[in-house]
């Protein structure tokens, strides 16, 4: 940026994160179980989401980084991100029209159709997500990137949970899909307007190197981190046939473990594998970046999936939640989440640039590992929403403290690219969570699945030992 920073930039830098999770969060934890739980039944709802989750995000990932690439060469008039901000937005309005659609069929053809447009949308959101993540590394001076970083969690999460929980979970509650389309499309061509006053410069030298070898190793990068995770689905799905049928409680125990060594395996082996793939030699000397993506994915396995399983969980929990009518309390719990996000987001930003990031992020884990402790010992909505409220705190810490953490680790001349790559810990977060957790829902029940995400909440902590930052100023 060629001038100061001024008010209204913490506001177009960041406010495409506002129509990106307020489409997850009406897509994720809403719209996409309720239709599959009506479209496959009861008995493998959680497989069929765990699936559309793996294979969804595994596109998601070799779009993210493949767009970051490209936005980092692009010499556009309108500047590197911009042009693909509102191409993505504009095609995923398209989307939209389609899922509203598809919500009237039955059945499996209901469930592919869905599926087929769901991988459409990561196509899609993922063009406009890429550029997004370039804006606070290409335009901001690396003092203020933690309060930037607060901003963007702000935006990122606390507001558009509480505005999913007020204007959309009502209308899927009630079973009008379109009702919620709507509003999504009128959130993301909003929101992709007000960033199309970014004060972005038009990049006048393009990159000299090649996209070739990259795209070759990103593709390489997907389809080990894929592998990796079908491996890991296998073992825990192979480990719950031969414990099924023990005594008393004997069975989910040894089902929590299974879930926990899968998921911590398919987090530490798929980041090192498919980082080392997808930077090559670069890798060697970027063990900073790849622990702190390990610490991303193991904190978000939890918490994205806590959404995504919400109302199979409150179905479970609670029996007069039964079908779509879980959606209103599923959200009432997410609008607690956001709340005490928002409490600590901007305040977190701050705090990371005091105190450090790597303090704030290992602090997160421990808050959301109480949290979830509290959910599942107190089986009550208070304890739901007192639990929540810790995972709310934790999260509104982790995402402005790792946000800034990033984009001070990674080469400032590549920050699209790399920051793409961090993907492997936002996609592989769904993927891993939902293909390996659904079938343990579906098998041993949502609350044995909880608990499985409170151990990998635990588990974040220990993997920032192996990330370094520069000492507070």
């Amino acid at each position: 940026m060629d001038r100061d920073i001024r008010w209204y930039d913490y506001v177009t830098i960041n406010v495409y994160w506002f129509a990106l999770t307020t489409r997850s969060q009406v897509l994720t934890p809403l719209i996409v179980p309720v239709l599959v739980q009506r479209y496959v039944g009861e008995a493998v709802k959680g497989t069929y989401v765990g699936k559309m989750r793996l294979w969804s995000l595994m596109v998601a990932l070799l779009v993210q980084a493949a767009m970051g690439m490209l936005s980092d060469r692009s010499t556009l008039r309108w500047g590197r991100r911009r042009p693909f901000i509102a191409i993505g937005t504009l095609l995923e309005l398209v989307i939209f029209v389609a899922i509203g659609g598809i919500a009237g069929l039955t059945g499996m053809t209901g469930y592919w159709a869905l599926f087929g447009v769901y991988i459409l949308s990561m196509v899609t959101s993922n063009t406009a997500h890429a550029a997004t993540q370039g804006l606070i590394p290409d335009l901001v001076p690396e003092e203020k990137r933690g309060r930037f970083s607060g901003v963007k969690a702000l935006l990122e999460l606390p507001v558009p949970l509480i505005f999913s929980s007020f204007v959309v979970a009502g209308m899927v509650g009630a079973g009008n899909i379109w009702g919620a389309m709507i509003v999504l499309i009128v959130v993301m061509f909003v929101c992709m307007l007000i960033t199309m006053f970014v004060a972005e410069r038009r990049l006048t030298t393009q990159p000299g190197t090649s996209m070739g070898q990259p795209l070759l190793r990103l593709a390489l990068m997907t389809a080990v981190f894929t592998v990796v995770i079908l491996g890991a689905g296998s073992g825990v799905t192979g480990a719950m046939s031969l414990v099924a049928g023990l005594a008393g409680n004997v069975g989910s125990v040894l089902t929590v473990v299974a879930g926990v060594v899968g998921m911590a395996a398919a987090v530490l082996v798929g980041v090192w594998l498919s980082v080392g793939v997808g930077l090559g030699a670069e890798a060697r000397g970027q063990r900073s970046f790849i622990w702190w993506v390990v610490n991303r994915l193991a904190f978000m396995v939890a918490a994205t999936n806590l959404a995504t399983f919400m109302v199979y969980y409150l179905q479970e929990r609670f029996p007069a939640f039964s079908g779509a009518r879980a959606a209103g309390p599923a959200s009432q719990v997410m609008m607690f989440v956001g709340i005490f996000i928002l409490v600590t987001a901007v305040p977190s930003g701050w705090l990371a640039d005091r105190f450090g990031k790597r303090l704030l992020v290992a602090v997160a884990g421990a808050l959301a590992t109480c949290g979830l402790v509290i959910i599942l010992l107190v089986p009550s909505m208070a304890a739901l929403f007192v639990g929540a409220s810790f995972v709310g705190a934790a999260m509104g810490l982790f995402y402005a403290a790792s946000w800034a953490l990033g984009t001070e680790i990674v080469p400032q001349t590549e920050a699209g690219r790399y920051l793409g790559l961090s993907n492997l810990a936002g996609a592989g977060a769904g993927a891993i969570g939902a293909y390996l957790g659904g079938p343990i829902g579906d098998e041993y029940g949502y609350v044995v699945l909880f608990v499985v995400y409170a151990a990998m909440f635990a588990l974040s902590i220990l993997t920032m030992l192996g990330v370094k930052e520069k000492a507070p100023a």
